[in-house]
């Protein structure tokens, strides 16, 4: 009996299991936990649910304030408010376990260049 000779390569078990590994890391890239920050947030009984494009302004345990993910003092801190837009949307994620003058100093300087639109981001108890 005689050998057939292949002409081609298949490569479709290729794709799918291509096809598989790419869906397994978009599903997974979407777990991905959006601050790099560890901050533990206060509990609240009340707390709204809106999704809006804000600047992100976290304050950890010890007290360090990061502006969209990077760490600035408190005076960088407000060269960036003083350049943003009135209606900018500002979300403090300050831990439980910092100090309230961290969260004082900086509400006090988005209250000095009229930065109204500022919310203290909570965690929703069940």
């Amino acid at each position: 009996m005689e050998e057939k000779e292949f002409d081609y390569i298949n490569v479709i078990p290729l794709v799918d299991i291509m096809l598989v590994l790419l869906t397994i890391v978009l599903v997974t890239a979407t777990f991905i936990v959006q601050g790099s920050i560890p901050v533990r947030l206060p509990a609240s009984k009340h707390a709204d649910v809106k999704n809006i494009r804000s600047f992100q302004v976290t304050i950890n345990e010890k007290g360090d304030i990061f502006f969209e993910r990077r760490k600035v003092s408190l005076e960088e801190l407000e060269e960036i408010v003083k350049n943003l837009n009135k209606d900018s949307y500002i979300s403090i994620f300050a831990d439980k376990s910092a100090k309230v003058q961290s969260l004082v100093a900086v509400l006090d300087i988005l209250k000095k260049y009229q930065i109204e639109k500022a919310v203290i981001k909570t965690e929703l108890i069940r």
